[in-house]
């Protein structure tokens, strides 16, 4: 099952896609997927109803999806996450995960219009596996105990403007929270429906060109390892994102290959997760 919220920006409905293709609503059950839905056993839940058969049905067409989380507590994401892009980067392969923040505000649906920010030369795309927590991580004492506080996993595009990242501050994090810069979804897979969350062909294309050609195997630091590491430094809640990091191919690592500009549309894909598409327009 993939569980979804359409609608309109801040007033989304929660549905789950069904292996039989139907769409059913969960506004009896919550009014959000969120982190109370998640820590309180709402995946188990959505799984007792559609099997007993009390879910109804929904007419999905027409509606915008937006992103499979509401209202994430924060946005932690990991820099150079892979050898081949630290080494397109010209930076050195991280020994500890490079860890920064994006604003929760930038978190948008996967269809959605991204802004290229006032002043922007150097908009870029990025395609990630994210992970999405389901019960608060503290402290913990091996990686092994990382899979049981994940719900799931989706698509994110850590959208970067570099100028502001690279330049403008010592902090990654001026061209990282702009307005738009994290589509997320469209669907969020249950932890236990992903057999190898390390086994993942992820890709990107720029107006229909090959950009991004990777697999989560070629993580520095597995998924496991990383939720471990983040819970020895802050508390992960449920309803947290984790953007894991992206593969080589981006326009920072592609000498004469061209950033973002408006009109530009950017598609991304991960097995078994869907397909992202997003046209990039002036803010």
């Amino acid at each position: 099952m993939k569980l979804m919220q359409l609608g309109t920006p801040g007033a989304e409905t929660p549905v789950v896609l069904t292996e039989d293709g139907h769409v059913h609503a969960l506004s009896g059950l919550t009014a959000r997927i969120d982190g109370a839905f998640l820590a309180a056993d709402g995946i188990a839940r959505v799984r007792r109803e559609i099997e007993a058969g009390r879910l109804p049905l929904v007419q999905p067409e027409g509606l915008r999806v937006g992103p499979p989380v509401a209202r994430p507590g924060k946005v932690v994401c990991i820099g150079l996450n892979y050898r081949d892009h630290a080494e397109e980067t010209g930076a050195a392969i991280p020994s500890r995960p490079v860890v920064f923040m994006k604003d929760p505000a930038t978190v948008v649906g996967p269809y959605d219009q991204v802004l290229i920010p006032r002043g922007s030369v150097r908009t870029d795309w990025e395609v990630e596996l994210a992970v999405v927590i389901g019960r608060q991580a503290r402290y913990l004492a091996d990686p092994s105990e990382a899979a049981a506080v994940i719900a799931g996993y989706t698509i994110s595009n850590d959208v970067s403007e570099r100028e502001f990242q690279l330049e403008y501050s010592t902090q990654w994090d001026l061209g990282k929270s702009c307005e738009s810069f994290n589509p997320l979804g469209p669907y969020l897979v249950p932890a236990d429906e992903v057999t190898d969350p390390q086994a993942l062909g992820l890709g990107l294309t720029v107006n229909g060109e090959v950009r991004q050609d990777g697999n989560t195997k070629h993580m520095i630091f597995d998924v496991q390892y990383l939720i471990w590491y983040l819970s020895q430094y802050m508390v992960l809640n449920p309803g947290d994102v984790i953007n894991t990091g992206t593969p080589a191919g981006v326009a920072l690592g592609l000498p004469g290959t061209p950033y973002l500009r408006a009109g530009d549309t950017v598609e991304l894909s991960i097995d078994g997760l869907g397909t992202q598409r997003q046209t990039f327009v002036n803010a």
